[in-house]
């Protein structure tokens, strides 16, 4: 383990096609510029009771965006619970930003929430798995009991990543969304330690804290 600058652990997660890495003040405007794609706003982004999307956020706002990434990153190295952490999603060989993913929240029974996006110029390459299994594995590795995730019915690009990362459909949740006024199903995904399919798939990746 190396640290930072300030003494904390920093994780990087990485194979041969992706790494993840904590997000930087540099990243600020590509993390504004993603966050106003149509379909990062739908199924990503904020919005109030009634589905309507709030505005994407500005370079400066997202530089407070990545401000409360680095909050939560501090207190995962202070408590060992990785709620909130948030890693920009890199192409291993060029180092290009692709997106973003992260841990929603892990609760007091060691059960875990994911999420993950990809900016529209780098989808089709086969990221947001790369990132998932990375993700899930070192969750594994923490001591999660149970990783899970939850797409909007008719995410079809969404769900296939689900699937193929190794998750198994466990039902949806009939009307638990709303976008511009509309109800939408939200589909569950889920996968348990020792039955995850993607685990020894992996046992080249490099996992460390640099």
């Amino acid at each position: 383990m190396t640290e930072d600058d300030g003494g904390r652990p920093a994780v990087t997660l990485s194979d041969d096609r992706v790494t993840l890495r904590p997000w930087a003040a540099a990243d600020a405007r590509f993390l504004s510029e993603a966050s106003a794609d149509p379909a990062i706003r739908r199924y990503n982004g904020g919005h109030d009771r009634h589905g309507h999307p709030s505005a994407p956020p500005s370079p400066a706002e997202a530089e407070t965006i990545i401000e409360e990434f680095e909050r939560h990153r501090r207190a995962f190295a202070a408590t060992g619970r990785p709620s909130g952490v948030g890693f920009a999603i890199t192409d291993t060989v060029t180092g290009a930003v692709v997106g973003c993913c992260g841990v929603d929240d892990w609760n007091d029974e060691d059960v875990a929430q994911i999420g993950y996006w990809i900016a529209p110029e780098a989808r089709g390459h086969g990221y947001a798995t790369c990132a998932a299994v990375l993700l899930t594995r070192w969750l594994f590795d923490l001591g999660a009991a149970r990783v899970f995730l939850t797409v909007v019915a008719g995410n079809e690009g969404s769900v296939a990543v689900a699937r193929r990362s190794g998750f198994s459909y466990e039902g949806t949740m009939r009307s638990h969304s709303v976008w511009r006024d509309r109800r939408y199903d939200v589909m569950w995904f889920a996968a348990l330690p020792a039955e995850w399919p993607m685990r020894d798939r992996i046992a080249d990746s490099e996992v460390g804290e640099q």
